[in-house]
């Protein structure tokens, strides 16, 4: 009979430990049912369900445009005022939704934290996921609207889109994982998430043109305000739907790959400070909840 230091325990893993992010790619059933069941639910018991994924932004894009555009005649030295508008407002709504339901996820998951161990990030990366999926009627609108204008885009004006994407699901994942983790026990913090996310669509160009910002700053200003990634998202996504159904004489930022790149190196260092922080306070979700 072998002696209990004997046995070989390498098939085994300490129980509630695991490598975070990495974790998650080893849970993708539990992750697609995580985003399965918060796409059914969303619009549970709604008459309009998921027409109501088109009615909002649709909403959403009306006020700011008679607001600002007409208003306040914001849309002056703006051609195409209307998607210019609306192709930074979807950008601006992806941040907003996966932000802000990650940072709840934990707290509204809490009777899965409490039962069981899983990899707690599968909820806030499930609610980025979410926030995507309901991203794509917002982004179908602009794409129809587009075509109506003879948008007929480059590959690299895709591929700035692309990144654009990549840029706001990687910051918003990353911000989602500090603040939902922080939320777990200083529940203030949700407010301060609301301050961000009110603040998020004044400090891009969602409803402004970039040059009104540069003609205000000075050099050294607009380059931090270029280097938000926010911004360089909202621009990039102009770039892709906006400037090719205009007569393509307006003006774009100057080095905008270059701050996208920045950019990208900002989300994935809030990416990592974002698990660092989950991990340090992992331990203590099932107490707090």
């Amino acid at each position: 009979m072998s002696k209990p230091d004997s046995v070989d325990l390498s098939a085994f893993s300490v129980p509630g430990s695991g490598r975070g992010i990495l974790d998650v790619f080893s849970y993708g059933y539990l992750l697609r049912l995580l985003v399965r069941k918060g796409i059914l639910t969303r619009y549970h018991g709604s008459v309009l369900g998921w027409a109501w994924s088109y009615v909002k932004p649709t909403a959403q894009f009306f006020i700011y445009y008679v607001v600002m555009g007409v208003f306040l005649n914001l849309s002056r030295g703006i051609e195409a005022f209307p998607i210019y508008l609306f192709s930074g407002i979807v950008v601006v709504n992806l941040f907003n939704e996966a932000f802000g339901n990650a940072t709840k996820s934990i707290v509204n998951n809490k009777a899965l934290v409490k039962k069981i161990y899983l990899p707690r990030e599968l909820f806030p990366i499930a609610d980025v996921f979410i926030a995507f999926v309901h991203f794509l009627p917002q982004l179908s609108i602009l794409v129809v609207v587009c075509l109506i204008f003879g948008w007929v885009p480059t590959f690299v004006q895709l591929a700035g889109a692309l990144l654009a994407i990549f840029i706001v699901l990687l910051i918003a994942t990353g911000l989602g994982l500090l603040f939902g983790s922080i939320n777990v026990s200083y529940r203030d913090s949700q407010n301060l998430v609301e301050l961000i996310l009110m603040f998020a669509t004044w400090t891009s160009p969602v409803l402004y043109s970039f040059t009104m910002v540069r003609d205000k700053l000075p050099t050294w200003a607009f380059d931090l305000y270029m280097l938000n990634p926010l911004t360089s998202a909202v621009e990039l996504f102009h770039s892709a739907f906006w400037f090719p159904t205009t007569s393509e004489a307006a003006e774009r930022p100057e080095h905008l790959w270059f701050f996208a790149g920045i950019s990208v190196v900002v989300a994935l260092v809030v990416l990592l400070i974002g698990q660092f922080v989950f991990r340090k306070l992992e331990g203590r979700f099932a107490q707090d909840l």
